[in-house]
């Protein structure tokens, strides 16, 4: 949504943990052969207008609103994604950088 990947994870999990010590993060699709990997600084979203803006659009497409598990929510807006074709890697691998 708005150029932004939200995710929510357990505040005691290791990702969770990680991330309090961390906000860099790396983020990808689970394709090998058609990879996407997406980095940039993971901030826990504490907006209630975006909370809601986003758990509507979770809503839709998951069925399930994620504030309802009572753990935090980060947002992550692309520094640098990298893609590319397994097959076709020397000619399909692509990055771009904001």
């Amino acid at each position: 949504m708005d150029d932004t990947f939200y995710f929510s994870t357990g505040r005691k999990s290791r990702k969770g943990r990680n991330l309090d010590a961390n906000s860099a993060c790396t983020i990808t699709n689970d394709n090998a052969e058609e990879a996407v990997i997406v980095e940039g600084s993971a901030k826990e979203v504490t907006d209630s207008t975006e909370l809601k803006r986003m758990a509507a659009a979770y809503i839709k497409k998951y069925k399930m609103d994620p504030r309802s598990m009572k753990e935090p929510i980060f947002s992550v807006r692309p520094i640098t994604v990298f893609g590319f074709i397994e097959k076709t890697f020397p000619k399909t691998a692509t990055r771009w950088k904001s």
